[in-house]
Parts: C-alpha cells; structure tokens; sequence
C-alpha cells in the first residue's frame, strides 16, 4: 500500500512499470495516431506510480496529482481504445497524435493548479483521491474488457487480433491490482485509514487478518504481473505491425 515502506518487490514492479512505460511511448511514437491514446494511458500510469520513489512522495499536493494522473490514464486508456472500436468497424479516425499530448498535459497542468488554489490536502483528503481513482479503475476496466472483445470480434483472423487477447490479460490483472486495493479501502482495512484514524486518536474496525493478507497478496502481485505484461504486449504489437 501507498504508506508502507517501499519493499524489494515494490522497487521491481516500479522497474517494469519504467520499461513498461518507455515501451508505451515508444510504440506511440512510431505508430499510428490510433494508437496513441492507448499508449499514452499506460505511460501515465508510469508516472502515477513512479513518484514513490521520489523525494516529494509525501507532498500532500504532489502526492494528490500523482493519484489524479492516474484516473486520467484510465480515462485515456479508456478513450484510446473506445476510439479503436470505431476505428475497427468504420476505417476512420481524426485529430492528431499532438492533440492528444497537448489535451492530456492540459488536464494535468489544470488538475495541478486546482490543487494549489485549494487548501493543502490532508491525509483522508489524498486517501480519498486514491479511492475515487480505484473506483474509476474498476470500472472501466470492465467496460475495456467489453471493448476488447468486440474490437477482438471486428479484427478477428487479423495479426493484430492476438495483441488485443493480449491486452484483454493485461486488463484482467489490472482488475485484480486495483480491484483489491479498492476492497481494502472500502473496508477501511488499508494502511492509510488505519494512519487516518491513528491521528485522529481513534481506532480501526476489527478486520479479518486472512482477507487483509490475501488482498494485499493479490494487490501487490497483480501489479508486478500486470507492470510486466504491458511492456510484452507493446512490444508484441510491435513485431506484429512491422
């Protein structure tokens, strides 16, 4: 969880989330503009998740926009592949690779400037971004896994089909990652509740050790599997559209 001390495992899911990232916008770069929302989604869950590691991981405002990047990359995932659905049944597409940076980095800069017009969050307040942006994750994770099956329906017997299986098992442990994550948050069962309540002089409601430890197993594992198989689906798209 966000508050825990980085562990050997965090730092190796942070590693492929970096390569899984750089593959991303690699690929955007190289591709066509309907890719590029798509890749430009899972580049920015690079940057939501990589600030732990920064010297400013605990600036209550700095810490906030991370979380908020991260909704914004669903939202663009979500966009990205809404997008390729039309794509795949009409042929069309429109706009430009540098209207979706430009759109994208204006939503950040205006999410940040939102932040510090407003008081310093405290720690419910940032807990309750996170929360907001796991609730996003869940359920539009979902509804990209109907996306990809109809896009997987329209390309069926095409090489690019196989990638978008592929980006199905990605989604499916992304569900699980932030899934579970939401699961302790809604019971209040997360650390950063527990250092919630902790200040306020209060006390967590007894949980139940073996669903706590399991979710936390599923969280954390779900998103190393997950980190790893965004840089392999990119670079299988790769190979498949030379």
């Amino acid at each position: 969880m966000p508050d825990s001390p980085i562990q050997p495992l965090d730092l190796v899911q942070l590693v492929l989330w970096f390569f899984a990232g750089a593959t991303a916008l690699y690929f955007s770069l190289g591709n066509a503009r309907i890719w590029t929302s798509i890749s430009t989604g899972f580049f920015l869950i690079l940057v939501s998740e990589g600030y732990r590691v920064t010297p400013w991981a605990r600036d209550p405002r700095l810490e906030s926009l991370h979380a908020i990047i991260g909704t914004i990359a669903i939202l663009v995932l979500t966009h990205g592949f809404q997008e390729y659905y039309v794509f795949s049944r009409t042929l069309e597409t429109g706009g430009s690779k540098a209207a979706v940076y430009l759109i994208t980095l204006g939503v950040i800069a205006a999410s940040f400037v939102f932040l510090v017009i407003n008081p310093e969050p405290e720690a419910a307040t940032v807990r309750n971004i996170r929360l907001v942006g796991n609730v996003n994750w869940v359920f539009l994770t979902l509804i990209n896994l109907d996306l990809l099956r109809k896009i997987h329906g329209e390309v069926k017997g095409t090489p690019v089909a196989r990638g978008f299986v592929a980006f199905g098992i990605v989604f499916a442990l992304v569900f699980l990652w932030r899934g579970s994550e939401l699961y302790l948050q809604v019971f209040g069962w997360d650390t950063e509740w527990a250092s919630v309540v902790a200040a306020t002089g209060g006390h967590v409601a007894p949980a139940s050790l073996a669903r706590v430890a399991f979710s936390e197993i599923v969280h954390r594992w779900g998103g190393l599997v997950a980190s790893g198989s965004v840089a392999t689906t990119f670079a299988y798209l790769a190979r498949l559209l030379r």
